[in-house]
């Protein structure tokens, strides 16, 4: 084999460009390397593999079996693993000049005319340095990437355990994310793997204990590397001892249940209610943590299961040993039973709703459930939160400050036709009105009849505050009038405060508009 460094090229005349591969070697094993990926090793021009400054490379140990004689070879050395630099970048700048200097160098191959087969552990496209070539040289180049064995697919073999079945879901991440949002996220699964871990063990090891899964946790290392293979309870494993090529797994939550005998338990009926057991409907407010009321925050902490809307439980901080329960945007019936379930064997669950769950929101939900189900012997109580008609009412002023009507534009509950009546009665008696769900990707309709009705009664120049969330990364609030409102301004995310006969819009010093009702109203 002879190493590119050291030998000179000249130009070729060729018409032909040469093809780029990245070729999944699998988790360490070379009898794991796919055939495809054994015949593509052995045909190449040219292998090129990452590595260290040590000049060891694994992914070329691995790939060795099928190396021929008279293959050149590219060694692309990383100038920074852990250390620190003094590349003006610092270390993502070091990192995307060395990326780019290596395809240029593959580049040189290509353009000659010759095949490149990029080794890589595992497979290119899961967390694998190939990728980083084949974004810098597809456009230009034949590019192609064969699939490999992973190691999380190779850490649950090694274990004789599956990671999912049937409905199970399975989340991978990288030991490398903040250890409140890894709690979080391990809360949020069944089964999960965890990779990259090393220096981040100690930050791994606190995200399980805090997510609860630390005792359904396993540690795998260099698995299906024969003697250096190593399993053992993640628990017991000394932080000192964890190389970079190791991982967490969380396997099949059922699997387990079945290997330990433990058979499902019918859910509880009302007459077997648990004493103790509880749901509470917690409001989040509209937005972030300033939102959150004393009382909210603590019945939150209270809680053992967290039962919500996945974007509104991810508002919610991992606490020690809480399970969590997400679920899709519409599917609140569901929630609701899955929660009053999990209280009536005794535990303590907290439904988690943005705003206030008693508008538009979960609190009706759960209540609607109890009355058709077999749950009036489970306790419920509602916690309040800040609506989203007071967080947009509040970045322009008053406009609430008189009587007024909060109403929802959506006609999945209800239909149009009580809607309009709703509107036509609000505009009659000069109510303000604050609309939720004014829009959708499938409603797209509503928010101009709405206000073809609305301006029988009020004037086009009646002031319209228009609020996208609030509170959040993307808050807008803007103020336009009745006549001149168009379904282009308004989404999902948008809340409007439309005023009344007596509404008033002034100027600000800093020149935003300030919008109020008199709290006095005359004949």
């Amino acid at each position: 084999m002879k190493n590119t460094d050291d030998v000179f090229f000249p130009a070729e005349e060729s018409l032909n460009t040469g093809k780029l591969w990245g070729v999944g070697l699998g988790p360490g094993d070379p009898e794991l390397v796919t055939v495809k990926a054994a015949r593509l090793i052995g045909a190449a021009d040219v292998i090129a593999f990452h590595s260290a400054r040590h000049g060891r490379s694994i992914a070329r140990s691995v790939a060795e079996p099928y190396l021929r004689e008279g293959q050149l070879e590219v060694a692309m050395v990383y100038p920074v693993t852990t250390e620190t630099t003094d590349h003006p970048g610092g270390y993502e700048g070091a990192i995307a000049d060395f990326y780019t200097q290596s395809a240029e160098r593959l580049a040189e191959h290509l353009d000659a005319g010759r095949d490149v087969v990029v080794l890589c552990e595992g497979d290119p496209f899961f967390y694998g340095s190939y990728m980083y070539m084949h974004e810098r040289l597809s456009d230009r180049y034949e590019a192609e990437a064969v699939p490999g064995v992973t190691s999380v697919s190779a850490a649950s073999a090694v274990l004789g355990r599956p990671l999912v079945q049937r409905d199970e879901v399975l989340t991978i991440l990288p030991g490398t994310l903040p250890a409140p949002e890894l709690a979080r996220r391990l809360a949020d699964t069944e089964s999960a793997a965890v990779i990259k871990l090393g220096r981040t063990f100690g930050s791994v090891r606190d995200a399980l204990v805090d997510a609860g899964k630390l005792d359904d946790a396993w540690y795998v290392e260099r698995a299906t590397w024969a003697d250096q293979q190593r399993i053992e309870s993640f628990a017991k494993v000394d932080p000192a001892t964890v190389p970079y090529f190791s991982l967490a797994v969380v396997p099949s939550p059922a699997y387990a249940a079945r290997s330990a005998g433990i058979s499902a338990v019918e859910p509880a009926k009302t007459e077997d209610a648990v004493p103790g057991g509880e749901v509470v409907v917690i409001g989040l407010g509209p937005a972030g943590p300033q939102w959150l009321t004393p009382e909210a925050e603590l019945e939150l902490g209270q809680a053992e299961h967290l039962v919500g809307y996945g974007p509104y439980l991810a508002r919610v901080p991992q606490r020690a040993g809480q399970q969590r329960h997400a679920s899709g945007n519409r599917v609140e019936a569901e929630r609701a039973v899955e929660a009053l379930e999990m209280a009536a064997t005794g535990a303590r669950v907290a439904v988690v709703s943005s705003g206030d769950p008693g508008v538009f929101a979960m609190a009706s939900a759960v209540l609607e459930q109890v009355e058709n189900g077999p749950w009036s012997g489970v306790s419920v109580r509602v916690v309040p939160g800040v609506t989203a008609a007071q967080a947009a009412a509040s970045r322009v002023g008053a406009p609430l400050g008189h009587d007024y009507c909060v109403l929802s534009l959506s006609d999945r509950l209800k239909p149009w036709s009580v809607i309009e009546r709703r509107l036509d009665a609000a505009g009659a008696a000069d109510l303000v009105l604050a609309i939720y769900n004014p829009a959708s990707r499938t409603r797209t309709t509503q928010l101009a009849m709405a206000q073809e009705v609305l301006l029988r009664h009020r004037s086009p120049e009646t002031p319209v505050v228009i609020a996208r969330d609030v509170g959040g990364e993307e808050e807008s609030v803007r103020v336009e009038t009745l006549g001149a409102l168009h379904e282009s301004f308004v989404d999902m995310r948008c809340l409007l405060i439309i005023g009344s006969s007596q509404t008033r819009v002034v100027t600000r010093p800093d020149g935003s508009p300030m919008v109020w009702t008199p709290r006095r109203y005359e004949e």
